[in-house]
């Protein structure tokens, strides 16, 4: 079963084994308006946890997305060059970033869970 974690960054991995999918929340798409143009790390590249690895830009900002934690990039979500509002419409479902592998799994204890995301995002 996977296991969904959250960052303060808001950004969301739904761990399976030792891989994840790695997106922006539903809260950060909102913020950030109507998202233009997505740019996605390419497969191989290994980083570490806190490492600028996509930059999503909207009609008001850009924004960098950084390693929530450390691995390899395994692949990462095309179908976004040509529909970046997609992030807009289904942040958490089919407007996912990347996928990686996590070399740290004990990194994933410096995550939030839903309900700590959603406390998290009630004091913003």
């Amino acid at each position: 079963m996977a296991d969904l974690y959250f960052t303060e960054e808001h950004e969301w991995l739904l761990v399976d084994g030792d891989s994840a999918k790695i997106g922006i929340t539903a809260y950060a798409a909102e913020q950030l308006g109507d998202i233009v143009f997505v740019e996605l790390p390419d497969a191989g590249r290994t980083v570490q946890a806190q490492d600028e690895v996509a930059v999503v830009e909207s009609v008001k900002t850009a924004s960098e997305i950084f390693a929530p934690v450390s691995g390899e990039i395994t692949g990462n979500n095309g179908a976004l060059d040509d529909a970046p509002e997609t992030v807009n419409d289904d942040a958490m479902g089919q407007g996912w970033f990347f996928t990686m592998k996590l070399s740290n799994k004990d990194e994933l204890s410096t995550l939030m869970d839903q309900a700590a995301y959603d406390a998290f995002v009630a004091e913003l």
